[in-house]
């Protein structure tokens, strides 16, 4: 270990070019370590000459994560998070460490992974293989800050341990910036390790369902798992929701016989999987006309899972104060305009609704897109749009759908289309890639990302 008073002098700066990215435009410096030629980049935005409270990001390389995307870790997630927020305040700095698997190397950490496989945490993986539990040294970014004249840094991290560490080398650091991070079925065991075992700082939200004991065939339950990584990925890379269509139709495409009457299409198995996604998801979302026709409760009975926020989009506030959603784990939160009775809204408020009154569009119904930030406001990063049919269409036509669940029944109606309208019919809507199709006993379920039409 280099202690902090020879801790000078061991890196050169070599070159340095600009790099655009989807953050926007950077300046990576290109260091190289004197003794070993080890390599190690300050990403840098902005200009930071004045060297004081500059947004740092000092972050260990993890090529699983940062390169291949893995999920096991927040380590990609934390990197694209730091160029997002440090691009947000218009300068900053990312020092990116040669230091792979928290210092133990590529190879070890692929070890320390299989480890996991068997049921050891990363902390107890690290020792087994003769390692502490984290190695990393952080006297290279100290020298990177004083070659870039930086002298105090608000620093992007959950770690107490890195703070510690670059304070004993006399960093001075005016503010610790929270990184939060998603959670999910891959990392859920890792961060609980982390929050345990590490010291970290971080308020870790539910964990999706493992949908463990539950009777969703092997097949559905990897495709929501790949569904989780979707969502993830999303919320890593961009501040918008993540929404998920999902619904049931007919063989001839019908959602139900006629407007505003229910009508049961799913199957057992298909019904597991719909409460699997409802868990997956922080909210799920639903028009008013589906309350009065359905009377749904919109929680998970089915698989092990926490119950998502039920939204409902309701212009007029006709939502009847008996709605079964009032008895739901998590207050409704009910997106109306200003059209809304005063009196109503003081009515549904007093049932335990959160009630949000949005801008209207030029039919008079709640903005799509002020309800979509309303969501975002709310912390729901991923919502399950589960209809009706006017909602379903207001979606496709607004494109604002980012993945489609579709349960098919074998079954002929001759009802209510799921998306037909005049919108749908004259912008076009769109067809699904990357196309998967898995059985769910008698019905069958497509899934896919949409890519729109002109």
């Amino acid at each position: 270990m280099i202690h902090p008073e020879s801790a000078t002098n061991y890196l050169q700066r070599s070159t340095s070019a600009r790099i655009p990215t989807p953050y926007g435009s950077y300046q990576l410096f290109h260091y190289v370590d004197g003794r070993d030629g080890k390599e190690h980049l300050a990403l840098v935005m902005g200009d930071v000459s004045d060297g004081e409270e500059v947004l740092v990001r000092v972050h260990s390389e993890c090529m699983t994560g940062d390169t291949f995307g893995s999920l096991r870790c927040d380590c990609g997630e934390q990197l694209h998070m730091a160029m997002q927020r440090i691009a947000e305040t218009g300068r900053g700095i990312v020092i990116y460490l040669r230091q792979e698997g928290r210092g133990i190397g590529l190879a070890e950490k692929l070890r320390a992974y299989n480890l996991q496989d068997e049921g050891y945490d990363t902390v107890d993986a690290n020792l087994m293989l003769g390692h502490q539990a984290d190695e990393r040294e952080y006297w290279a970014a100290v020298e990177i800050l004083a070659d870039l004249a930086v002298r105090s840094v608000r620093l992007l991290t959950n770690n107490p341990a890195k703070i510690e560490d670059l304070r004993g080398y006399g960093i001075a650091i005016t503010e610790r910036v929270p990184m939060q991070p998603s959670i999910h079925v891959d990392n859920a065991a890792y961060l609980q390790t982390k929050v345990a075992r590490m010291r970290h700082l971080l308020n870790l939200p539910p964990a999706p369902p493992t949908l463990a004991g539950s009777s969703l065939p092997a097949d559905l339950t990897a495709r929501v798992s790949l569904l989780q990584e979707r969502i993830a990925q999303h919320r890593a890379q961009r501040g918008t929701p993540y929404f998920t269509l999902a619904y049931a139709q007919s063989l001839d495409g019908s959602i139900a016989a006629q407007r505003g009457q229910p009508l049961a299409l799913s199957g057992n198995v298909s019904m597991t999987l719909t409460h699997a996604l409802r868990a997956a998801h922080d909210a799920i979302l639903v028009g008013v006309g589906t309350l009065l026709a359905d009377d749904p409760r919109l929680t998970v009975r089915r698989v092990a899972g926490s119950d998502p926020r039920p939204v409902v989009l309701d212009s007029t506030l006709r939502t009847p104060p008996t709605a079964r959603i009032f008895e739901h784990p998590c207050a409704p939160l009910i997106l109306t305009t200003a059209r809304a009775d005063a009196a109503t809204r003081t009515a549904l408020t007093a049932r335990g609704a959160e009630i949000v009154v949005l801008p209207a569009d030029v039919r008079g119904q709640v903005d799509l897109a002020a309800a979509n930030a309303a969501l975002a406001d709310h912390d729901l990063h991923s919502v399950m749009v589960e209809g009706g049919a006017t909602v379903l269409a207001r979606f496709v036509v607004a494109r604002s759908v980012n993945y489609a669940v579709v349960t098919v029944a074998p079954r002929l109606v001759g009802g209510l289309p799921a998306l037909q309208s005049e919108e749908t019919a004259r912008t076009g809507v769109a067809r699904l890639l990357d196309v998967s199709y898995t059985p769910a006993g008698d019905d069958l379920i497509i899934w896919g990302e949409p890519a729109w039409t002109a």
